[in-house]
């Protein structure tokens, strides 16, 4: 018998049976709370876009119910078997367990819009949707917004107010647009050359889990002039980007957060990235606190922004997600919450256009 088989003694065979029935009785334990659960919801009438919730767990548990009855079989055979078969079979056991478990992790949802989907299932989806609008989102951030959009950025930079040597990281900005204000600010700044900049710390990355908006920020990049030494593009996903710890003094996320499955992930890679002192700052549509106007801009956005899809960009379906994602996002005072569950002090926030946007920003202090 090798070292790593157990023990053969009557003791250790209890004690396993011991254990065994321990995790019986939890799992038991566990299927009546869910049976429970789903009881009560469907009690209380259960809303359509819950039903694959429940089919999902009703399926993960499923799975379980079969875990238990290999379980039994183990517990049946206990007192039959040699300890080299039995050791075999707990850990068969314990894999069946481990490979259910994992299966119910990958059946969680999340929204994709209005519409319920896999967590895993939503990463690829938001892929597809800047995949297919990259070559036209400049245009139609334009046509959506009236230009509205450039002031914006402008003012999301005017309050960043970046200083000589700063080091940001600009996420889920593949086509460049913060990327490129933060440089031009710079080379605004007063009493502060050119050559002042180029030969500083003063750097930006770009980040973006698109490699096609990457393309489309870097031909832009070319064509305006802006010096290479002074940018990079990454791509990377917000959930795990490749930077190590206190990397960055700034970190700026525009009209990105809202597509990403985990944002408390993001918000505290962003937290782990920054340098003591770094700021977060993000820039994302929000809630109107006027009601009229609220149901003024649902019409426009609902009515008009798919068309507008559809005509400049040839897809309906993707800018109809991207103004459903906005109805999904937290209101401005929830969001503050989880910036601050992530870690960052002195959040704050300022609506613009009455709230169809808001700044958000944060320290890791």
């Amino acid at each position: 018998m090798s070292e790593n088989q157990p023990s053969t003694s009557g003791a250790s065979i209890q004690n396993t049976k011991a254990d065994l029935l321990k995790k019986l009785q939890q799992l038991k334990e566990q299927e009546l709370t869910v049976d429970k659960q789903i009881s009560d919801l469907e009690a209380a009438g259960v809303k359509e876009s819950d039903a694959v919730d429940i089919m999902n767990a009703l399926h993960a548990y499923n799975e379980i119910k079969d875990v238990i009855s290999e379980v039994f079989n183990v517990l049946i055979k206990l007192n039959q078997t040699t300890s080299a078969e039995l050791y075999t079979n707990i850990q068969r056991s314990s894999v069946a367990l481990e490979t259910a478990k994992e299966k119910a992790e990958q059946e969680k949802s999340t929204h994709f819009g209005f519409e319920s989907v896999k967590e895993s299932e939503k990463a690829k989806r938001v892929h597809e949707v800047f995949e297919n609008v990259a070559g036209n989102y400049d245009l139609m951030n334009d046509v959506m917004s009236v230009g509205v959009h450039r002031l914006w950025k402008d003012i999301f930079l005017d309050r960043l107010g970046p200083r000589l040597n700063t080091k940001l990281l600009d996420v889920a900005g593949g086509t460049g647009d913060i990327a490129f204000r933060y440089l031009k600010y710079l080379f605004n700044l007063p009493n502060v050359s050119r050559d002042e900049v180029m030969l500083s710390d003063s750097h930006v990355t770009v980040c973006d889990i698109n490699g096609a908006m990457l393309k489309v920020g870097q031909s832009r990049a070319e064509k305006l002039g802006f010096p290479a030494s002074l940018i990079d593009w990454t791509e990377g996903d917000a959930e795990r980007p490749p930077f190590g710890d206190g990397e960055f003094t700034a970190y700026t996320i525009a009209f990105g957060i809202r597509n990403v499955t985990h944002i408390d992930r993001a918000l505290s890679e962003a937290y782990r990235v920054l340098k003591p002192g770094g700021r977060f700052m993000c820039l994302e549509f929000s809630h109107l606190n006027n009601s009229l106007a609220q149901w003024a801009y649902d019409q426009y956005s609902f009515q008009m922004i798919p068309v507008l899809g559809q005509l400049v960009a040839g897809q309906w379906q993707s800018y109809q997600y991207l103004v459903e994602s906005i109805r999904k996002f937290p209101n401005q005072r929830d969001f503050c919450s989880m910036i601050e569950e992530a870690g960052f002090r002195n959040v704050t926030y300022e609506n613009l256009s009455l709230g169809v946007v808001a700044i958000h920003s944060g320290f890791k202090i």
